[in-house]
């Protein structure tokens, strides 16, 4: 809901048709440039005419891609719904003392406590506990599949002094406000703005209308900021170690998404 009243607050009246007939006019200037710089190459008539089928390609049907999520999310809505009617009736009864007991139970779990309405309470607070005490972390940068934490610095030899060193994965450099946000409920974020978290999930998507930038502490070329980055066209740098803590809200920063690196221009 902030996010939602933030736009409304912000942006004119069909801002949204506004920004994606700029994108479409830039998408084409691009390929215009990008078609005739091939034509000047050897052969390029043939290696213009196969890129232009590609693009078309791409741009027809890089939006079916969405279709797989879209009927799981659509689906996952019916199973929680189903699944918090369930939980009212637990509550009513006094098996579990609010709705959102349930999440800190397994599926197999659930369904027991469903079937007997028997719940020792006490493994729901043990676990409310925990889940405080594991927002309270800081995940490491980087976490093989077998859990094994990977440990290391940055070999970068030309920052710029006191740059704040991480992983280029959309390119541009630019300069803002940074907007430190660890909760998307607290996102007040003027357009122009640069997003400092320490990572985003596709929840975090209509955030990316508004800013300018990205810094995330966890991340790499195939998360989630870097990916929707790209596709907005933003600069970004992930894999910051303490972004959150060494960059101050309104600070005044410069991302530089090409080489991977952050400066601080104010304080």
């Amino acid at each position: 809901m902030p996010i939602l009243l933030g736009h409304i607050q912000k942006f004119a009246p069909h801002e949204g048709r506004r920004k994606f007939e700029q994108g479409l006019r830039e998408a084409r200037d691009k390929e215009r440039e990008l078609l005739e710089r091939l034509r000047a190459l050897p052969e390029g008539d043939r290696k213009a005419e196969e890129t232009k089928r590609r693009i078309d390609l791409l741009r027809g049907y890089i939006g079916y891609r969405e279709y797989p999520k879209y009927g799981m999310v659509s689906r996952y809505f019916i199973y929680k719904q189903a699944m918090l009617q369930e939980a009212e009736r637990l509550t009513q009864d006094g098996v579990i003392d609010e709705k959102e007991d349930i999440y800190y139970l397994t599926f197999e779990e659930l369904r027991e406590v469903a079937r007997t309405r028997l719940l020792d309470k006490k493994i729901v607070g043990e676990r409310k506990e925990k889940y405080k005490w594991y927002e309270k972390l800081t995940p490491p940068r980087v976490m093989t599949s077998d859990g094994e934490i990977v440990r290391g610095r940055y070999r970068r030899d030309r920052l710029p002094a006191g740059a704040i060193a991480g992983l280029p994965v959309s390119a541009g450099v630019i300069e803002g406000r940074a907007r430190v946000i660890l909760n998307m409920a607290d996102a007040a974020l003027e357009e122009g703005d640069i997003l400092v978290t320490a990572f985003t999930d596709p929840g975090w998507t209509p955030l990316f209308v508004s800013i300018k930038g990205l810094v995330a502490e966890v991340g790499g070329l195939m998360t989630h900021g870097a990916v929707i980055a790209r596709e907005y066209g933003l600069p970004a740098v992930v894999g910051v170690e303490d972004a959150t803590r060494l960059i101050r809200d309104g600070q005044r920063i410069r991302v530089n998404g090409s080489e991977g690196y952050i400066e601080l221009l104010e304080g």
